[in-house]
Formats: structure tokens, sequence, C-alpha cells
């Protein structure tokens, strides 16, 4: 089900499945006629997003792009049925992961051979699957408007090497992708292009943010006073990743 956060965000829920489904988030006021979809999730759930986006009378052509937190799988999944479903909406991505997905490098995707392995058992995933080219590839520090709602684009390298956050000032609001979550946990720092350094730099970053609204892409979210948790968070599992 859908959830309005705040005026112009709203949340839908990843549904898990045999992997991990992330969040969408959806941005834009209302009568803007130009949304924003925050991730997509995992293949399979693009009918169940999109209907969910309907339901609150959003209608899909309106829908003009896509912002990826990161290129993990069940992150960017179930794109190519965004895409089919919705033709010429925009990708948007960090630069350090436009460029693999411009190469049709699977990679990052995928996070090491185990997971493939384990995917490929499961899913069919034909070849050229993930092969799209960025519309717009984000380095970090943008003031973006997203349908009336103003985010920066914070760059969270670490979980990834293109992960990247969404902060609007407005309402503090934070869109940690899977950097940090809201029961203690952070993202895994084990998988291709991750590193344990640049996760601690950029959660001590985003220790400084005052964040209020936490949204990350799994579990549960934060609707006010997230800060002492972030805090918290950070304080634990610095230790860990020096």
């Amino acid at each position: 089900m859908i959830e309005k956060i705040v005026e112009g965000v709203y949340w839908i829920a990843g549904k898990d499945k045999f992997l991990p489904d992330s969040h969408v988030y959806l941005v834009g006021l209302p009568d803007s006629k130009d949304f924003t979809m925050v991730d997509c999730g995992l293949m399979g759930m693009g009918s169940y997003k999109l209907g969910e986006i309907e339901s609150i009378g959003v209608k899909l052509e309106n829908i003009k792009r896509v912002v990826l937190t990161h290129t993990h799988l069940d992150h960017i999944g179930c794109l190519p049925e965004i895409v089919e479903a919705i033709p010429g909406i925009e990708i948007w991505v960090h630069e350090e992961e436009g460029r693999f997905m411009e190469r049709a490098d699977d990679r990052i995707i995928f996070g090491n051979q185990m997971f493939e392995s384990m995917i490929r058992s499961q899913y069919t995933i034909p070849k050229g699957f993930f092969d799209f080219k960025p519309h717009r590839k984000l380095k970090g520090g943008e003031v973006l408007d997203l349908g009336g709602v103003i985010f920066k684009v914070i760059y969270i390298p670490g979980h990834s090497i293109g992960s990247i956050g969404l902060f609007n000032e407005e309402h503090r609001l934070f869109m940690s992708g899977d950097t940090v979550y809201a029961d203690g946990a952070i993202g895994r720092y084990d998988l291709f292009s991750a590193d344990a350094s640049q996760l601690k730099a950029s959660l001590e970053l985003i220790s400084k943010l005052g964040v209020d609204y936490l949204l990350p892409c799994h579990n549960r979210i934060v609707k006010g006073s997230a800060e002492p948790m972030i805090d918290m968070t950070v304080r634990n599992w610095s230790p860990l990743l020096s």
C-alpha cells in the first residue's frame, strides 16, 4: 500500500520474495505532472509498484524519471518492466555506476559470483536484460527540483561505488538507499565495488545532516527524530569499518 510521508513524498514498501525487494519512493507535488521514482525493485515487482502509484491518481505518463540510489539487483531488477510500461522514462544514476551500465558490466548488479549463481538458479535473466544507457549521470552535490520538491544529491559510496542519497532540507528528510537503515544496521560492504573505509566516511557524513525523516530502501522507515538513531548506528559501526 502506498503511504504519504510528507507533501510530495510517498512510500511504496518492498515485497520480499526469494530476494529482498527494495522500497520505492515517489516524489512530486500532486499537481506537478512531474513525478520521480526513487529505485524500482526486484524482478516481477514492476506491476505492483506502478499499480500503487496509479492508485493515488498519478498517471504513468507523468512519471518522468527513475533515480537509482545504486544498481544492485534488488533496486533495478524490475527496471525493464518500468521502461516498457513508461516509454521515454529517464534513468538517472551516479556516474560511477553509470559507467558500468554503459558498458553492460553487471558485476555491481549481482555483487559477487555466488549471488549471481544463486539468482540465476531462481530467475531467467536473458543477455542484455540490464543493458540500459543512463540519461543523466550524477556526481553528488546537485540540487534537483523533482516536481516541486527539492532534493540535494549526497554521494555516499561504500555499500557500492556509486551509492547516493537524496536530502530534502525543508523536512530534514533523507533517502538513504542501502547505506544506513532504521534498525541500527548498515549496508553490507563485502560486495563488488564496496569499500569499508568509504562507507565509514559516508556514515559520518550522514550523521551531520541532522536527519529527521529517514527513508531507507529496506525494512522500516522513521518519520521523525531519526538523528539520535543514526548517531548511535554510526558510533557502533565506525570502529568496525576502520
